[in-house]
């Protein structure tokens, strides 16, 4: 009996020794590190699409910034020209405090005597203006007291035309003794007349678009061509591209590191308009207000040596641009325009 129980304990001490390795093998054997390399090669292969991925949108949106245009202005000429806005203000002198003498509408046609620019001109003035005849329907004022009352000729030397009937108006020609002058009105001692044809008064450049002559087309005749005795050139063994060896070392050649790519540019719109600062402190003599609240949103700066920002002040505009901050003005962004829209 007692070599039966030995016989039953011993096989049991047996199955319970052979049971551990079974067990040990199902949760400390090799095959759970495959398993965990399986799970972790497709994250790797997921961040590197994502890496790849974010690169190439860089990429794309490096390539879809527009290239800045060959921006200029275009002084005005003697010549005709057309009234591009409504209800223009022409006025007696070539500042903004000056008297209105009349106004034109949009399509209006008028004569350019010469353009002048103001570089002491107001912030919110206009710099570029137009000096033109002065429309026929304009009437100007003379003092009686010049005026020979028979023939109705002028008696001295010179006399000036004015804009209204006082000294203080503003002089809009000239007349020499002996011309004659038609009378169209009165008032105390001024005389209202016709006004002659070199008459002349002035308004913003920036109302008036000339068209830009188109040369004519050349046409370049071409040499005759000489047929020529053509030789084969010599041949040239390909060249080698495998990096030379040093004999005795084993490193491998240098690897030059990549660079990364420069992060895309701020391309923005901005709609405001052009006042002229004097500030010293400032990137630029040029910055666009905004229409709401008459505060300083961008500073307006322009590579192009053809594009005099003076002809816009005063101008509310759309602006695109590369927008960025200076570190010497971290508050206040700067535009380099690529493009000026104005609006009426």
């Amino acid at each position: 009996m007692k070599n039966n129980y030995r016989l039953i304990l011993g096989a049991i001490i047996t199955a319970s020794l052979l049971a551990q390795p079974v067990a040990n093998s199902a949760t400390n054997t090799p095959a759970g590190a495959p398993a965990a390399a399986t799970t972790k090669a497709p994250a790797a292969k997921a961040e590197k699409k994502k890496s790849a991925k974010k690169k190439s949108e860089k990429k794309a949106v490096a390539k879809k910034a527009p290239v800045a245009a060959d921006l200029k202005t275009v002084p005005l000429v003697a010549g005709q020209a057309v009234v591009v806005a409504s209800n223009v203000n022409v006025r007696g002198q070539a500042k903004l405090k000056s008297e209105v003498v009349t106004r034109l509408t949009k399509g209006a046609s008028v004569t350019v005597l010469e353009e002048i620019v103001h570089n002491n001109s107001g912030p919110d003035e206009p710099s570029a203006w137009a000096k033109i005849i002065l429309p026929q329907a304009v009437h100007v004022w003379v003092n009686t007291m010049f005026i020979e009352g028979t023939n109705k000729t002028v008696k001295p030397k010179k006399l000036k035309l004015r804009a209204g009937p006082g000294e203080e108006y503003s002089v809009l020609g000239m007349l020499k003794r002996g011309d004659a002058v038609k009378e169209m009105g009165a008032k105390g001692d001024w005389m209202e007349i016709e006004a002659p044809t070199d008459a002349y008064a002035f308004m913003a450049a920036q109302y008036l678009k000339q068209e830009v002559a188109v040369p004519p087309a050349v046409t370049i005749a071409e040499p005759p061509v000489t047929p020529a005795t053509v030789t084969e050139p010599p041949t040239v063994a390909p060249a080698t591209t495998e990096p030379p060896v040093t004999p005795g070392t084993n490193e491998p050649p240098a690897v030059t590191p990549a660079t990364d790519e420069p992060p895309p540019k701020r391309i923005v719109q901005r709609e405001g308009f052009v006042r002229g600062t004097f500030s010293i402190q400032a990137p630029s003599h040029f910055e666009l207000i905004s229409p709401d609240n008459r505060k300083t949103m961008n500073y307006l700066f322009t590579t192009s040596k053809d594009l005099d920002l003076r002809r816009y002040k005063g101008m509310r505009i759309i602006v695109t641009g590369e927008e960025a901050l200076d570190e010497r003005w971290p508050n206040m962004p700067v535009i380099t325009i690529q493009k000026i829209q104005v609006l009426e």
